[in-house]
């Protein structure tokens, strides 16, 4: 099918970082702190220099956009987006939720992507029009029709108060069978493999997204950013299953369809 080739060495790729980050965490971290007060490591940096060399190898032409600040321009219009720890915080502490992530965009979209959690021995796949996967199982969203049998995933509870829907928030989420808080990657894929219905993140950058949106995408799910654009580029995601659309977009308070 088309994508398999990439979708292969994206995932080869993964587990390899997967595999060295694994190495760094049982060595003993180091953690620094960036510009905007994040952690980082020398396993993301590593991780990084692996992903982009791997990729960059078997497609030339392909642009890179890392994290950690791998940059190469693209000459066949497709770049790969690389998040090689997503959750460094998590990784840095033990928690196992953390994620090496890999989406490839084209046209403006993501195509393609893997999510990989290697401390949970989980891999996530998807590819456009042919569907998502976790360990070469295929996965689906739920079918859970209302907000009070629904997973209500939230993060980023350091920034949700300066979103305007901050103060019904509490309201609102009192209404679900549960809420949890897991982590960026990790709630989006509850999400896409049926164990969640709806995710809110108000603050994330591309490569948080690249790979996640394909995948949720490709198990059914609705994507869009907080203003209702179908985008990776808002600072900001939110997805759900089709039945709580509605639901979501009322508290949202989006009336305009990703597609518009």
């Amino acid at each position: 099918m088309p994508w398999d080739r990439e979708l292969s060495i994206a995932r080869a790729a993964a587990l390899r970082a997967g595999e060295l980050a694994l190495v760094h965490r049982a060595r003993g971290l180091d953690p620094e702190v960036k510009s905007d007060g994040s952690p980082v490591t020398a396993a993301d940096r590593e991780c990084e220099q692996l992903l982009a060399r791997l990729l960059d190898e078997a497609f030339p032409d392909d642009g890179i956009l890392g994290e950690e600040g791998a940059r190469k321009d693209s000459r066949s219009g497709r770049r790969w987006i690389l998040d090689p720890i997503d959750g460094t915080r998590d990784f840095v502490r033990g928690n196992p939720v953390w994620a090496t992530l890999i989406g490839l965009e084209a046209g403006g979209q993501p195509v393609a992507g893997v999510a990989h959690f290697p401390a949970l021995g989980e891999t996530y796949c998807a590819a456009a029009g042919h569907g998502a996967y976790r360990n070469d199982q295929p996965i689906r969203v739920s079918s859970i029709p209302t907000v009070e049998q629904a997973v209500l995933c939230v993060n980023g509870f350091d920034t949700l108060a300066l979103q305007p829907f901050a103060p019904r928030l509490l309201g609102w989420a009192r209404r679900f069978w549960a809420v949890r808080a897991m982590g960026g990657a990790f709630d989006a894929m509850l999400l896409a493999s049926g164990r969640a219905e709806i995710w809110i993140e108000p603050r994330v950058k591309e490569w948080d997204l690249a790979a996640p949106k394909i995948i949720l995408e490709e198990s059914g799910a609705r994507f869009f950013s907080l203003d209702g654009r179908n985008t990776i580029y808002g600072g900001n995601a939110v997805a759900c299953t089709p039945a709580l659309e509605p639901a979501l977009r009322e508290f949202l308070q989006i009336n305009k369809s990703p597609n518009q």
